[in-house]
């Protein structure tokens, strides 16, 4: 409309040529003729009356043009609802409009399109106004960095990419993590806090299953790990809801902006740790953060400064540390097995259900809300540590231990605690020797401890402190003869033995 009233202005009040205002407005000269044609077949005069709006010079100069202006319009809003039902289609919802009166009908394409258009202008889109300190929004960016082994070239894993962002400045963290597994996901949150030296007052995170139990538009259920980190911090969750990302869309952004200025950076760099990868990723994060706004005035660390860091609460006294829960079952053993190791219970405890509290350092065990057990952990696979106090009384009489079995010997002499100490540092593990150290020990049931005394000491002489050979001794009555040597120092005479002459 105003290249028509710009026609019409050139052609009557300044006195152009057609030529001259083809040329001011850009449009053809034969263009020019029929708009001033029509206008003056309109019966519209120059200057336009003041009521006069855009529409009715419009409907004045193309009277009669468009054909589809006197085509009837479909109900939009029935239509709109009847669509919904199973098994009903556009076409069946035309014939019917059609049926009513075809020579106003518009056709099937154009009924179409304009329901189309018109289902268009229904949505909505509210503006959020963010508060300063108020929401954090999370999620992971959708590309991976892999981490490749330096001495094979292959690919170790794919690290994840945790982006969090505060809703008043934009203010921007991203961490490379190993996984998206719960562990990594709460300590992700713990490093955010570190960086922005406060804590929101809200989490919006995705419904990722580290995050959220059971996903719901109205009634989430968090994760119980997660819940607690959040207590310790004295924040609140509130998911945004399923298959709606606007709810979280200052953290979508966020990940686009990720993933091209950071990410993208690095498609042609190698990283052989995560400790790498999140080094070089906080060099370009520190340039995404301090980079002037297109939309917004200042820096991201700008605004975060002026805006969010005064209003997050403060940190607690000291960072949330990772607490694995789980149930378990006392075994006959009277052990739970946690990470491939077992820790004891008090015995009688077996066939209880427990709760296993694991941390990096220390592992808890609750039975109905009580501590029953502590045991520092243990990362070693198919071990088990066992507290004596948790054992019953005759598990613990057959179980022997080095120094019982050094004060046994040193009851009986220090030349039979000498052989017990040399047959315990002969196996590679303490308890390999402890058959051996029992034979030894209980001779003294059937030659006293006297002989048993004298039989390790004659044995000490030959070198030999052997169970063989301190039998031997107790057995022919030699443990007290200077002229026995042992059974394996005696001389082998025989033909077939070349002797030293041979060899010269």
């Amino acid at each position: 409309m105003n290249k028509i009233k710009d026609i019409l202005r050139l052609r009557f009040d300044a006195g152009l040529s057609l030529r001259d205002v083809s040329k001011c407005c850009a449009v053809g000269p034969a263009t020019v003729s029929e708009i001033l044609s029509r206008f003056s077949a309109s019966g519209l005069t120059w200057p336009l009356p003041e009521q006069c709006s855009d529409t009715e010079l419009e409907n004045a100069v193309y009277k009669g043009r468009n054909v589809s202006r006197h085509k009837r319009q479909p109900d939009f809003v029935t239509m709109h609802h009847e669509l919904k039902r199973k098994g009903m289609t556009k076409l069946l919802l035309w014939q019917e409009y059609r049926e009513e009166e075809p020579a106003t009908a518009y056709g099937y394409t154009q009924f179409c399109e304009h329901y189309g258009r018109w289902v268009r202008t229904q949505k909505r889109s509210m503006r959020q106004l963010h508060l300063a300190g108020d929401k954090l929004f999370i999620d992971y960016c959708g590309p991976t960095v892999p981490i490749i082994d330096p001495n094979t070239g292959e690919v170790l894993y794919e690290a994840q990419i945790y982006v969090a962002t505060l809703g008043a400045s934009n203010y921007t963290y991203v961490e490379a993590m190993r996984s998206q597994q719960l562990q990594d996901w709460i300590m992700a949150h713990v490093h955010a806090f570190t960086f922005f030296d406060g804590v929101p007052q809200l989490l919006v995170p995705d419904n990722l299953r580290s995050a959220v139990t059971k996903a719901s538009s109205y009634a989430p259920i968090l994760n119980e790990n997660y819940a607690r980190m959040a207590r310790h911090y004295g924040t609140a969750i509130m998911p945004a809801r399923p298959y709606k990302p606007k709810d979280k869309s200052k953290v979508e952004n966020a990940v686009l902006i990720v993933e091209r200025w950071i990410l993208m950076r690095l498609r042609h760099e190698h990283f052989y740790t995560l400790s790498s990868l999140n080094q070089r990723i906080q060099e370009l994060l520190f340039e995404l953060n301090h980079r002037q706004q297109r939309v917004h005035p200042g820096s991201r660390y700008e605004l975060y400064i002026r805006l969010d860091k005064p209003a997050l609460m403060p940190l607690p006294a000291y960072a949330y540390e990772y607490i694995d829960s789980k149930q378990a079952r006392v075994g006959p053993d009277y052990h739970v097995l946690y990470a491939k190791h077992a820790y004891s219970v008090p015995h009688h405890l077996v066939g209880k259900n427990v709760t296993l509290e694991a941390t990096a350092q220390i592992i808890c065990i609750y039975y109905q809300g009580n501590v029953i057990a502590q045991h520092p952990r243990k990362h070693q696979p198919g071990g088990f540590t066992t507290v004596k106090e948790h054992m019953p009384e005759a598990h613990v009489k057959q179980r022997w231990s080095t120094e019982r079995l050094l004060g046994w010997a040193n009851n009986i002499g220090s030349g039979c605690r000498t052989v017990i100490t040399s047959q315990l540092q002969r196996r590679q593990h303490p308890e390999q020797a402890i058959k051996s150290c029992l034979a030894i020990l209980t001779l003294t049931n059937k030659y006293g401890q006297e002989r048993l005394e004298a039989a390790c000491q004659k044995a000490l002489l030959l070198e030999q402190p052997h169970l063989k050979v301190i039998t031997n001794l107790l057995v022919n009555n030699k443990e007290r003869d200077t002229s026995f040597t042992g059974a394996d120092e005696q001389p082998v005479n025989h033909h077939n033995i070349r002797g030293q002459h041979y060899y010269q």
